[in-house]
């Protein structure tokens, strides 16, 4: 029997696209060809997964948090390209609080014979594969064993981590010497640490010797700025702020010694390239299934009765879950897991 034509579907942040690379590089290595189906906010994060022959961009408009509106034309039109594509086994990736369920429904109208999904909501015939999995399981390993239901497992040697290609070639920072990267902006403002707390942290890490880059999308350019300039001019501080794709953010990463990030999408990119990261987790999401996978790190959070809110914004004054947390802690937690290099006598 020929190898299936096999399309993934991760419609979210380029975050959760990064947390499914394990499971696409299994269908991968079961497949003929590899159809990777994101929206998008996570079109960068698919160009960077090893196993993708093709990449599809369409917006779910019962995930994106700021859909357009549904038009019966476009929806037609996605069938339509779908159903082009004559797609053997198709697998719908989500989050323990979204429905694989309608893009089941377009894939079943596109032909699609074989579609697997986790789904709590009775699927009728919509899936063919209606997989389980216990609540508290890192978004990894459930995307992994979804496609293990299908019948795909991981080539030998692939130990499940993140991975992305080889990142691109980018001048180095600081003329060579070690740094850390301090991301002070997330994707949801109720996950990213205040950015004043970010700016005594870039001050502080400064005045102890080490060098850091702060980075940040186009649109957070202010943001950076006024990070890095609470370090006051210092060449031990750079700020990137807009000056990088995903993919150049991959290399500055995978250069340094930390990250300094939220939880958001940085976080996982860093894994991806086996760097240690200190994260300021807001549990407005479980930790156990967000924590950076399988590379060194430390989560850094005040215990508090909202956890596990699901919060855009937080509601509660001072933001106390990360916000309580200091900077000191923060270079305390630093000087654990990458110690300051011992200057030579």
């Amino acid at each position: 029997m020929a190898a299936p034509h096999v399309l993934l579907a991760r419609q979210d942040n380029d975050g959760d696209v990064l947390l499914s690379g394990p499971a696409v590089r299994a269908a991968a290595a079961g497949a003929r060809q590899v159809t990777l189906l994101v929206g998008p906010r996570g079109a960068q994060a698919g160009a960077l997964l090893p196993g993708v022959d093709r990449l599809l961009v369409e917006e779910a408009a019962w995930i994106d948090a700021r859909p357009a509106p549904v038009r019966r034309a476009r929806i037609d039109a996605f069938v339509d390209r779908l159903a082009a594509l004559r797609i053997d086994v198709a697998v719908v990736l989500t989050s323990f609080h979204q429905s694989p369920l309608p893009l089941a429904l377009l894939l079943r109208m596109a032909g699609v014979p074989r579609i697997g999904a986790i789904s709590v909501d009775y699927p009728g015939a919509l899936l063919d594969v209606r997989h389980r999995v216990e609540d508290d399981r890192h978004e990894a390993e459930r995307a992994l064993s979804l496609v293990r239901a299908l019948g795909f497992e991981l080539p030998e040697g692939d130990d499940g981590s993140l991975r992305v290609v080889a990142p691109p070639a980018i001048e180095a920072p600081f003329a060579g010497e070690p740094y850390l990267v301090v991301h002070p902006g997330a994707s949801v403002p109720a996950r990213a640490w205040a950015p004043a707390r970010n700016g005594e942290l870039v001050a502080a890490l400064a005045a102890t010797g080490r060098n850091v880059a702060v980075t940040g999308a186009p649109a957070e350019r202010p943001l950076t700025a006024a990070v890095a300039a609470a370090a006051a001019p210092s060449a031990r501080v750079a700020d990137l702020g807009g000056g990088t794709s995903l993919a150049e953010l991959s290399a500055l990463l995978a250069g340094a010694d930390a990250l300094v990030v939220g939880n958001t999408g940085p976080a996982h990119l860093a894994a991806a390239v086996g760097t240690p990261v200190i994260e300021l987790f807001a549990p407005t999401v479980p930790a156990v299934r967000w924590r950076p996978w399988r590379v060194p790190h430390v989560l850094l959070f005040r215990d508090v009765p909202c956890a596990g809110c699901r919060a855009r914004v937080c509601p509660v004054p001072g933001h106390p879950c990360v916000d309580d947390v200091t900077a000191d802690a923060v270079v305390a937690a630093l000087e654990r897991l990458v110690p300051t290099p011992a200057v030579a006598a």
